[in-house]
């Protein structure tokens, strides 16, 4: 596990014999500060909403797919259904579900 200091410290330490040296001298203290964190956002911050969004998109395709399988299903029921009743009629107006093979 790496050492990590709170934030706003610049030296976390300076050797004693170095800083009194430097202090009955008057020679500045040169302190180089290693920086190794990467700019920018690492990519796997970006995997969980491209994948949220993925099986969203999956999710509402299948839902469309379903949809559009249950209309067929429907089609072809009433299609069925209105071959072999032939005319309906209610209150003496009669509706024709399919045509038959003659007209």
């Amino acid at each position: 596990m790496t050492h990590r200091d709170p934030p706003g410290i610049i030296a976390p330490h300076i050797p004693a014999d170095a800083y009194r040296r430097a202090e009955t001298t008057g020679a500045p203290i040169v302190v180089v500060v290693h920086h190794t964190d990467r700019t920018g956002r690492p990519l796997r911050h970006y995997l969980f909403p491209i994948a949220v969004a993925g099986a969203g998109v999956i999710g509402v395709f299948g839902l469309v797919a379903a949809f559009v399988a249950l209309l067929d299903f429907a089609v072809h029921t009433a299609a069925a259904i209105g071959a072999a009743a032939g005319p309906i009629g209610v209150g003496g107006i009669s509706l024709r579900l399919a045509r038959g093979k003659s007209t």
